[in-house]
């Protein structure tokens, strides 16, 4: 069993070596505006997504009030405002450009985890708060 566990460990080690070196090579050989677009594309997803991490915690106390109110159908309209409004921000991050199934894939997977984080944070929020 070690020495499959060794095999394994040292194939992974390999396939991802492999993976940074085609990385680099690619990004070497990218023409400057295809380099500038991914960055900028980069940025605003980082930036979205600190955004959807930060969101429920600002909104600690209207968290605790919806929280005191006991209704599942209040506490799920807060997080689908939340959810919307974050999906929202990363539509207008990207100019309202969300066309193609791809861009439309990632969006929707954005949406999803958005959504289930701010349930799983808001849930657990509420628990402390009330």
């Amino acid at each position: 069993m070690d020495f499959l566990k060794s095999v394994a460990g040292k194939v992974v080690t390999g396939l991802v070596a492999l993976a940074v070196i085609a990385t680099a090579v690619s990004w070497w050989q990218m023409d400057e505006s295809s380099r500038d677009a991914l960055l900028r594309g980069a940025g605003r997803v980082l930036a979205w997504f600190a955004v959807v991490l930060v969101v429920p915690w600002a909104s600690f106390f209207l968290i605790g009030r919806v929280a005191r109110m006991e209704s599942n159908a209040a506490g799920g309209t807060l997080v689908l405002l939340l959810t919307a409004a974050e999906a929202v921000l990363l539509a207008w991050l990207f100019d309202w450009s969300v066309s193609g199934p791809a861009p439309w894939a990632f969006f929707g997977a954005a949406a999803l985890f958005a959504g289930v984080y701010n349930l799983f944070t808001c849930d657990w929020i509420a628990e402390k708060a009330a």
